[in-house]
């Protein structure tokens, strides 16, 4: 059986356009007006409750008279490639002349008794707005393109003035001058006596190693820096 004509009469009729943008709460308003000579109980519905605050959305309205229900879409992330599907329905039902209870009056009512009216939600964003959007989307992932590229990669020619390569060729004759001053001691080391080539040579040895750490440690460092 085919349920009644809805005795509401909503404005606007069709659908529950918000305006962005969309970084706060929005608000549109949805009146229902009761034409009939009789109170009519209401409840108004979403298919997305968690997006949507909706004040009252329940009630009763007299015969003959109006009420303006406040529908707030809370704020999200706007997409302009994002089609809403969220929808509203305001149900009713005529309440009876002795009633007392309206949550017993909808318990009671008969499948046939209902009425009910649908709404789609529609986004509107301000062009100003969506083109500001699309800039700051645009400006951003052209600055990462920017910064990336910018960034040269590392080597040792790009990052070397002349000023440190000179400094690292003056260390360079620096160590060379002392292993040559080493290899001159070894030599005098050989014609020493045993006991004193084992002591000089461990001597010399740890010397070596250390000057030779050094020479890594100073040649990395420049390199990094």
């Amino acid at each position: 059986m085919a349920r009644p004509e809805q005795v509401l009469l909503l404005e606007p009729q069709h659908e529950l356009k918000f305006r962005g943008p969309f970084s706060d709460v929005v608000t549109t308003n949805l009146k229902l007006s009761n034409s009939t000579d009789r109170n009519v109980c209401f409840k108004v519905k979403t298919t997305a409750p968690r997006r949507y605050c909706v004040r009252p959305n329940s009630g009763i309205i007299d015969a003959g008279t109006s009420i303006n229900v406040s529908v707030m879409l809370q704020p999200f992330e706007y997409d302009p490639n994002e089609k809403s599907k969220h929808k509203f329905m305001v149900q009713s039902v005529l309440a009876p002349p002795d009633m007392t209870d309206m949550e017993g009056v909808w318990k009671e009512a008969k499948p046939e008794e209902l009425m009910d009216s649908k709404l789609r939600c529609v986004f509107d964003m301000p062009v100003e707005n969506e083109k500001s959007h699309d800039m700051e989307s645009n400006m951003s992932s052209s600055l990462l393109k920017s910064e990336s590229s910018a960034l040269p990669a590392k080597s040792p020619s790009s990052t070397l003035d002349y000023g440190e390569v000179k400094k690292i060729m003056e260390e360079c004759k620096r160590l060379q001058m002392e292993a040559q001053r080493l290899r001159e001691e070894n030599k005098q080391i050989r014609h020493a006596p045993s006991s004193m080539k084992r002591e000089e040579g461990l001597s010399s040895r740890s010397v070596a190693l250390i000057l030779l750490f050094f020479i890594i440690g100073v040649i990395v460092g420049k390199l990094v820096l």
